[in-house]
């Protein structure tokens, strides 16, 4: 064959071999940037955080303080991270489907998210009207003239029987599973399903405030609520100095922050690291206008929730 011919040939080879090779890279380019935007963060799966709502102040408008939070905790994490919406028993089952890999709990669900997803609990809330600071009580609250003497001990919750009591709601901690836990303790009753045997009547409110309004409306005898429910925004001033303690119990575990175990260790260090900076005055603001937080404290998982897990199975309840 012609030498030129050879030579050309072989170039010609060589340059749509060329082509090709930057062929393939460009798709491979188009690829990872239609993926993500841009080739460097399509190698970083966005972490997913729900954000429960809850009763309490401080959810108002969640999606934007989410943002916030999401946004501070991405450029700590170098990663993209996206806010998830939902109740607690949603946030559980986003964990165990894989669908989140952190959530913020309260403590009967983070033992469920435990038991199903083997998340597990890092950071708990603190909060100013926690008189635990990560711990809060448990109360039964009656008018301020009732003539139930205030104390702490069986006597106090004896003076109970045949009266007309409101719980928060089946599901609440400290408006239910704890009164229950102690009164079953106190053997007043033999579980949750024989409260009727004790009380004269049995009625739920629905949350704080409305169990906090039944006994203000003399249609219960006494509630059961958290401590920092009686203030704002459940009640007022005014009806609150109405109202008093008739007894109350300790170590109710705050909610706080629980991660999947499906990420990996080094991660989880990061993301607890990241969200401790919250606590910083720079950032607090963030934290604070979430739930009302004021800081986060790393805790122990299985020692931050006994509490409510001897409660659950004092009061013959599951998690």
């Amino acid at each position: 064959m012609n030498q030129q011919i050879k030579l050309g040939i072989g170039i010609t080879a060589t340059i749509l071999g060329s082509i090709a090779i930057a062929h393939h890279q460009q798709i491979v380019q188009s690829i990872a940037t239609n993926l993500s935007g841009s080739p460097a963060v399509a190698q970083a799966q966005p972490l997913k955080i729900v954000f429960p709502t809850r009763s309490s102040a401080g959810t108002t408008d969640l999606p934007t303080k989410a943002k916030a939070v999401t946004d501070f905790l991405s450029k700590e994490l170098q990663q993209p991270v996206e806010a998830v919406f939902g109740d607690d028993t949603a946030a559980v089952e986003a964990l165990r489907a894989d669908r989140a890999d952190v959530a913020f709990l309260s403590s009967r669900p983070a033992l469920k998210a435990k038991q199903l997803a083997n998340a597990s609990f890092y950071l708990a809330e603190v909060r100013a009207n926690y008189s635990g600071g990560h711990t809060y009580k448990s109360i039964f609250v009656v008018p301020k003239n009732s003539p139930l003497k205030s104390g702490k001990s069986e006597a106090t919750l004896s003076q109970l029987r045949g009266k007309k009591i409101v719980f928060t709601s089946p599901t609440s901690g400290s408006g239910f599973i704890f009164p229950v836990a102690e009164l079953v303790q106190m053997k007043l009753v033999p579980d949750r399903d024989r409260l009727t045997g004790f009380f004269g009547q049995v009625a739920y409110g629905g949350g704080y405030d409305k169990a906090l309004q039944s006994v203000l409306r003399g249609q219960s005898d006494v509630a059961a609520v958290s401590e920092y429910t009686l203030g704002a925004p459940y009640i007022t001033p005014a009806e609150a100095s109405t109202l008093r303690v008739l007894y109350s119990i300790s170590g109710v575990p705050a909610h706080g922050i629980s991660i999947d175990d499906d990420v990996p260790v080094a991660k989880r260090k990061q993301i607890v690291a990241a969200m401790l900076k919250l606590n910083q005055p720079a950032n607090n603001k963030l934290l604070r206008d979430l739930y009302n937080s004021t800081q986060l404290v790393e805790v122990n998982h299985d020692k931050h929730l006994k509490p409510m897990k001897d409660a659950l199975a004092r009061a013959g309840m599951q998690p």
